[in-house]
């Protein structure tokens, strides 16, 4: 199924049923007073998280939704049926931001978890609820509200403990097929992987963590080179980036190059994203020999003046990629210790996470509207060609 990650939706719930108008009729009671019963609400509407679904294709194809309306109340004081609910399913990890207001209405990262996004109407009320002491036949009554109508965009950010970055071909899913059972589409050529990939690495019994691939960046993303920076949204929930370079490309380009594209590509999608622990792990080391292996990679270290952690590993024949993993496993499980005893610290991590959001939602909607401004101008362009352009040339007589 084609992997969808965003997707508009115009959401609205039930209308209110209107109150009724009626006065009680019975054999030898010729003034039986109001016995109009009230509306009955409309229905809302509510997105929930179903860990089922990992795509926002539906919502492609079918934009509108609306809820069931409130049923009129009827006589003998009958309350009108509630206009039954709508439930959306969507992923675990959809956000949800009105489209008119840009307000956040609310992140689904639980499964099961529900969130209103528009609220039914409030039912009419019936002539009973006028009646007095003064007014004792009244024939008011009232009408039912309108449904909350909302224009709504669902964002869907995966969630993972680690996400991979790289450029096209750095061997990045080759690392996710050999630390996991996933098995993401492997070749040689750039571009191969379209779509983020997810793997649980099991460490060993009750310890396992989420890894997350998405499609490889190259220098100019942010401009919309390659796949553009749009999968980079991805990363937001991880709490671990690992940065993978080929220490010896086909085509003879430089490691140290690499990494500082993709640290740079990084720093203009987001600066608290930029800022997040960043390790570096050199693959394809069975592509230098053993000689002078060492050698190698501790020049690439030393000419990035790289002080954070380095690992050194060959994805394909899978060596060094235990020690690596468990590394991950024991720095994961000292954070979620250090958040679960530190509430402050947890504060400012839950804090980071939102700026990361911010960020990426900004840069992405900045990326959105050059696109659109480029469509515009090609359109204008195509309209102003040579074509359209007559010349008109009076040959003499």
């Amino acid at each position: 199924m084609k992997f969808v990650d965003e997707a508009t939706i115009i959401v609205e719930a039930g209308k209110g049923g209107h109150g009724c108008l009626s006065f009680r009729r019975e054999k030898y009671v010729p003034k039986g007073g109001p016995d109009g019963g009230d509306g009955g609400d409309g229905g809302s509407v509510y997105l929930e998280a179903d860990s089922a679904l990992n795509t926002l294709i539906d919502y492609r194809f079918q934009r509108k939704h609306k809820a069931q309306n409130g049923e009129p109340g009827s006589g003998r004081n009958c309350t009108g049926t509630k206009g039954e609910d709508l439930v959306l399913p969507v992923p675990v990890g959809t956000t949800v931001v009105d489209m008119d207001t840009h307000e956040v209405l609310g992140d689904l990262t639980k499964e099961g978890q529900r969130l209103k996004v528009a609220q039914g109407g409030f039912h009419g009320l019936g002539n009973t609820r006028f009646k007095s002491s003064v007014n004792r036949a009244p024939r008011q009554t009232s009408k039912g509200s309108e449904g909350e109508l909302r224009n709504l965009r669902l964002e869907l950010k995966v969630l993972a403990d680690v996400g991979l970055l790289g450029l096209p071909n750095a061997g990045k899913s080759t690392f996710i097929r050999s630390v996991s059972a996933a098995r993401p589409k492997v070749a040689d050529y750039p571009f191969t992987t379209l779509v983020p990939n997810l793997g649980v690495v099991s460490v060993q019994a009750h310890q396992s963590f989420v890894i997350a691939d998405i499609p490889g960046l190259i220098e100019g993303a942010a401009e919309g080179a390659g796949l553009g920076i749009r999968f980079l949204k991805h990363l937001v929930r991880t709490r671990l980036l690992l940065h993978l370079v080929d220490v010896a490309p086909y085509d003879g380009s430089s490691p140290v190059e690499a990494v500082k594209a993709i640290a740079h590509e990084l720093e203009k999608f987001s600066e608290t994203l930029a800022s997040r622990p960043r390790w570096l792990v050199l693959n394809k080391v069975d592509m230098v020999p053993e000689e002078d292996r060492e050698a190698h990679c501790q020049a690439i270290v030393a000419e990035l003046g790289w002080d954070g952690p380095v690992f050194r590993v060959s994805a394909l024949t899978g060596e060094g990629t235990k020690p690596l993993v468990q590394a991950v496993m024991r720095w994961i499980e000292e954070q979620a210790e250090a958040e679960a005893e530190n509430p402050d610290f947890a504060e400012q991590e839950a804090a980071r996470r939102c700026r990361m959001d911010e960020e990426a939602r900004a840069k992405i909607e900045e990326d959105r509207k050059a696109r659109r401004a480029a469509r515009e101008d090609d359109e204008d362009d195509d309209f102003d060609d040579d074509d359209y352009d007559v010349e008109v040339v009076y040959a003499p007589e």
